[in-house]
């Protein structure tokens, strides 16, 4: 869809709303050009947790591969769903969940070889498909055994404790749950992959969330920044045991950039952050 004015970019307050209301329309808007131009790295069933090329084959975050066979896991901010597909491989039995009606297309259509104007998502291959705002998921307490987001609604929402209580609700006691997110020392460098991006240009500790917005005012993309230390207390307040933080390295076999994601960048200052926690 093309708009009539380039969206303003700016640092003000946005709320859960209105954060929700523009993740759903940028996701709708862009979920085909953001499958073109990354579906090639991400792959059809591939468990990839950010630009750097973790694979949860070789992670094992979530546990041992073996170990996923009959277990229910949930994915928020599934996107096209190649995470979930890939642990419905392994034996998983996953649910994918997103606020974007569009992305959801596109993973019914990977699952099934349609068009992504096909029909309305539901059941793609051996993954369930749920369009779902992350903090009000429509699920039973105690329904998962595991649960998952790869760059998925966390850096979106206003309220990130919200989403984790709902992920906490929905989790089994002795649950795991891993999520990544932007590694937060990047809120204070310029989003560039080339030599400017490598210079503090904002203050790390200025949580003021970057709004795109159009020419009434009204926001059409929203990201919100927490320091890492907010991002342990958010965990801690939502019932969750933090055990491992995992911030990945730039291997030598990848050669893309991503945004402000790059070579460069990535062998001097981290760009992913890992949580693994526990359900206690």
């Amino acid at each position: 869809m093309i708009q009539e004015h380039e969206p303003e970019a700016t640092r003000r307050a946005a709320s859960d709303t209105e954060s929700s209301r523009a993740s759903r329309g940028w996701w709708d808007r862009n979920a085909d050009e953001y499958q073109n131009e990354h579906g090639a790295f991400l792959g059809d069933d591939r468990f990839v947790w950010g630009p750097e090329g973790l694979d949860e084959a070789e992670a094992g975050l979530l546990g041992p591969a073996a170990e996923l066979k009959g277990r229910h896991v949930l994915e928020i901010g599934a996107g096209a769903a190649q995470c979930s597909r890939w642990l419905a491989a392994q034996g998983a039995r996953p649910v994918a969940l997103d606020l974007s009606h569009r992305q959801l297309q596109h993973a019914l259509r990977m699952g099934t070889g349609a068009e992504a104007d096909g029909p309305t998502p539901g059941v793609s291959g051996s993954v369930e498909l749920v369009e779902a705002d992350a903090g009000a998921l429509p699920f039973r307490d105690a329904s998962f055994d595991l649960a998952c987001s790869a760059y998925g609604a966390i850096p979106f929402v206003a309220d990130p404790v919200r989403v984790l209580r709902e992920v906490r609700r929905v989790l089994r006691p002795g649950g795991r749950w891993v999520f990544s997110v932007t590694h937060p020392i990047r809120w204070a460098f310029p989003d560039e992959p080339g030599p400017e991006g490598l210079s503090v240009g904002a203050s790390y500790f200025d949580r003021t969330p970057y709004v795109e917005q159009d020419a009434t005012g009204r926001a059409v993309y929203v990201e919100h920044h927490r320091t890492l230390g907010d991002r342990v207390r958010d965990v801690a307040a939502a019932g969750f045991r933090l055990v491992d933080l995992v911030e990945p390295e730039w291997p030598e076999w990848n050669s893309q950039e991503w945004g402000g994601w790059s070579p460069l960048r990535g062998n001097l200052i981290p760009g992913t952050a890992i949580f693994v926690c526990v359900a206690d």
